[in-house]
């Protein structure tokens, strides 16, 4: 026979649980605390109206700039209100006069100070009752009436709804409490009058709340639903760029592979220098639509991952020069300083470069010769790509895939704060300079 001992979860230090009435009524003493009592008179300034509404926007300029105060005219007016029903049960002139500041002073610091408003306001009530000529209205006069439902209105307005529902509860507390110690001694009392009022103003205000942050999410989710839209558009376009990227360019580098591969046949005893150049321009072709379709899967993807095969460096400029050179491009080499290894980003944008601008040469001065100096200095990386003139001689230079070219080359240098120069030379040439700035290496890395 087992005996199952069952363990009672403890807090730690041995106290005992505390039950859930319990946490509710300290989260609810919490909220009071936070809504009421925490900075209860910080300064809030009632901000002024925005004036992009479908009315305020037909006003004329120079109405529309005072339309803005019109929460705080309100505010104003309501206060004046309050101060009118003070005059109606009061004692003497100096009572009179107290009663009407007492009324008007919590509805005008609502605009700055909106909870010490309330506090204020109760406050002034026994007050006003002390000074009022007759208990009719007890404990809530004219006045006071007017003030205080003023005042939980306005406060409503400018907190949360559950400030204004602990403002509504402090309230009936108060009257309550002094209509069971005090009302036997009075003709009639008028809490439960003054908490229907103010509990109807607070309905409307919470409705005005629920409205307003509808409308927000509404907001929200329409702009949200236009950024989604924007960004289907997007797709779309960028499909619609892939798929005639692919007909347009991929279809002729096909072709151009095809026909580089079956044209050694169709010529009888070719020599070995026309089939290399042959298998030259179908090696590049397959190479060129590779390239094609990862770029591709850019386009077509937005999550696409790119391929985990190494990007090129300056290692790798022998295998290209061979490249340009099988394609009729004289092109000599210069390495000057200590070769040292830089980081992938120049290294990358090194390649490009020089790959851009033997291109280019390619492309614009077909038969001259180039030079590619490479020089690694203290500071960086310089790169220099030179071109003789064409001769005269030669064939048409080739216009396609002109123009951004040099664009393309800037834009890597700016990347990496470098600088660029590129221009004819004196006897007609073209020439392209770089320096690639290379951070040096701190104390403890050259260790």
């Amino acid at each position: 026979m087992t005996e199952t001992t069952q363990t009672q979860m403890t807090p730690p230090g041995g106290a005992k649980p505390r039950s859930p009435e319990f946490r509710l009524a300290a989260d609810a003493l919490r909220g009071l605390r936070q809504d009421l009592f925490h900075d209860a008179f910080a300064y809030r300034p009632l901000p002024r109206m925005r004036v992009d509404g479908p009315l305020t926007r037909r006003l004329p300029e120079g109405v529309r700039q005072y339309a803005a105060w019109t929460p705080h005219a309100a505010v104003g007016a309501a206060g004046l209100l309050a101060m009118m029903c003070s005059f109606v049960d009061s004692r003497g002139e100096i009572g009179t006069l107290l009663s009407a500041l007492l009324a008007l002073f919590p509805v005008l610091l609502t605009l700055i100070r909106p909870v010490g408003a309330f506090w204020f306001s109760m406050a002034a009530t026994p007050v006003v009752s002390v000074l009022g000529s007759s208990w009719g209205n007890w404990p809530w006069l004219p006045g006071s009436f007017a003030a205080h439902v003023t005042v939980l209105t306005v406060v409503a307005l400018r907190t949360r709804p559950r400030a204004a529902a602990w403002m509504w509860a402090l309230t009936a507390v108060y009257g309550f409490l002094v209509e069971s110690l005090l009302g036997s001694d009075h003709y009639a009392t008028n809490t439960l009058a003054l908490l229907f009022f103010s509990a109807l103003a607070l309905l409307v205000v919470t409705v005005l709340h629920i409205r307003r942050e509808a409308q927000q999410e509404v907001t929200a989710h329409q702009s949200e639903t236009a950024q989604e839209r924007s960004k289907r558009t997007l797709l779309e376009e960028r499909t619609t760029i892939a798929r005639e990227l692919h007909d347009v360019v991929a279809h002729h580098m096909s072709v151009v592979a095809i026909q580089a591969e079956a044209a050694p046949y169709r010529v009888e005893n070719p020599p070995p220098e026309l089939e290399q150049a042959f298998v030259t321009i179908r090696e590049n072709a397959v190479a060129a639509l590779t390239e094609l379709r990862r770029v591709l899967g850019v386009v077509r993807a937005e999550d696409y991952e790119a391929p985990d095969a190494p990007q090129p460096t300056l290692a790798d400029l022998d295998a290209l020069l061979a490249n340009v050179r099988d394609a009729g491009l004289t092109v000599e080499k210069a390495v000057t300083g200590a070769v040292r290894e830089l980081p992938q980003g120049v290294e990358l944008s090194a390649y490009r470069i020089v790959q851009e601008a033997l291109s280019n040469t390619l492309r614009h001065a077909p038969g001259a010769t180039a030079r590619v100096e490479i020089g690694y200095v203290l500071g960086g990386l310089g790169l220099r790509i030179v071109n003789d003139p064409a001769p005269a001689a030669s064939l048409v230079k080739s216009t396609h895939g002109a123009g951004h070219g040099i664009t393309g080359m800037r834009e890597r240098v700016t990347m990496l704060d470098g600088e660029m120069t590129a221009g004819e030379t004196d006897d007609g040439g073209y020439e392209v300079a770089v320096f690639l700035p290379v951070p040096l290496p701190t104390v403890g890395e050259t260790g």
